[in-house]
């Protein structure tokens, strides 16, 4: 069976300088989703933007926001998020002490609820909430900075992850952000990912419409 790659381009690689014409470019392209990493700096070492950017990418962007929390707590910025246009709210899992009812809040609030995996966090401890998912995101670099090297692990990773959501029956779409570029992608799609968030490899490109186009144009029959 044949599946439809999703493409979603992370905003970290944007040229924030020129916002506006980056988002024209992303309205303009086959990217069906924006993702918008929210970093800070105590869950990951970094800090990126919050709230009032989301707030304004959101008024210009035709495409549905992928917002990732990098966050410690983010149960306490459900509804924040989704004032903000958020259309899925990604946490982490070792974020969450709480994590079925987090989700639930997420979905009460109106929002696709996605969990990420740290590169070190097995896929196995998702098995009791896999079905209430509808987004995992693997990362597949260790969080905090763009532009970082593929960890190769990140492959055999998505197969187990595949293998539970199939067992399970559960509709969550697989995710992987980190290093994704014309090399990593079509391995990644052949191991079962449904969602492709690339950065630099699209934003730092000369022809950054033809990137996201190749990038959906990958075959998967997994």
């Amino acid at each position: 069976m044949t599946r439809n790659i999703l493409v979603s381009p992370s905003l970290l690689a944007a040229d924030f300088t020129r916002l506006d014409r980056d988002i024209d470019m992303i309205n303009r392209s086959e990217a069906d989703w924006l993702h918008m990493d929210v970093m800070d700096g105590v869950f990951v070492p970094n800090i990126s933007f919050g709230f009032p950017v989301i707030r304004a990418v959101h008024t210009i962007c035709r495409k549905p926001l992928d917002v990732h929390l990098m966050i410690v707590q983010p149960e306490r910025y459900i509804e924040q998020t989704r004032a903000a246009g958020a259309t899925i709210m990604n946490v982490h899992y070792e974020a969450c002490t709480h994590l079925h009812r987090t989700v639930q809040e997420i979905h009460d609030a109106g929002m696709k609820a996605g969990v990420t995996l740290n590169p070190s966090t097995p896929v196995c401890m998702l098995e009791n909430v896999i079905d209430q998912l509808d987004l995992v995101l693997l990362m597949s670099v260790n969080p905090g900075f763009g532009g970082q090297k593929f960890i190769e692990n990140t492959i055999r990773k998505v197969g187990q992850l595949r293998q539970l959501i199939d067992q399970s029956g559960s509709d969550a779409l697989i995710e992987v952000d980190g290093g994704v570029n014309a090399e990593t992608a079509p391995r990644l799609v052949a191991a079962g990912v449904d969602v492709l968030v690339s950065g630099s490899y699209i934003f730092k490109s000369s022809d950054p419409l033809a990137v996201i186009k190749g990038l959906k144009g990958i075959e998967s029959k997994v």
